[in-house]
């Protein structure tokens, strides 16, 4: 089986096959991320084709300075920032849609998996609820966020610390 690298460089080389590899193998990966945002299967199988269309036009030039999939999130990203610029977070903030838990200590998950979770995240700066959101949804690593947003990962690791803690004091958690 090819890597990521070896099918873009094979898709930049003209093999439409190549291409077709890569959607296979991220497009579930891509339409669940868009159905977590969007709660709506038709709205993320939209997302989800602008990404790969997207892709299309992109992976032409594509530099090889980043993993094929941080690049990938990044698109994503953009695409979900377009999208909940046009929509409103209420939209977004379901209750089926509960967080991966942020907190391992006992007792912690029942916290962070209700309403009200989602509407202090909505309530959160566009950064802080951004990087909370890739952190927790995602599970994604404070190196793949940064890159993603364009930020440090010193700057994704504060705003992660100071959104959980805004969270916590919305929600009437601190300790």
């Amino acid at each position: 089986m090819k890597n990521d690298n070896e099918l873009i460089q094979q898709y930049q080389n003209g093999s439409v096959t190549a291409f077709d590899e890569l959607v296979r193998r991220y497009l579930d990966e891509v339409y669940n991320f868009f159905i977590k945002i969007t709660n709506d299967p038709m709205d993320a199988e939209d997302l989800a084709q602008d990404v790969f269309l997207k892709l299309h036009k992109s992976l032409k030039k594509f530099r090889f300075e980043a993993n094929f999939k941080t690049y990938l999130y990044r698109v994503n990203v953009n695409s979900a920032n377009n999208y909940l610029g046009r929509s409103k977070w209420r939209k977004w903030l379901h209750l089926d849609d509960s967080p991966e838990q942020i907190d391992d200590s006992p007792g912690a998950e029942s916290d962070w998996t209700k309403k009200e979770l989602w509407d202090a995240v909505a309530k959160l700066p566009k950064t802080q609820r951004m990087v909370v959101t890739m952190r927790v949804a995602q599970n994604m690593p404070h190196k793949d966020i940064a890159f993603i947003i364009g930020k440090s990962e010193s700057s994704v690791k504060t705003n992660y610390h100071y959104g959980i803690n805004q969270l916590k004091k919305q929600l009437g958690n601190v300790r």
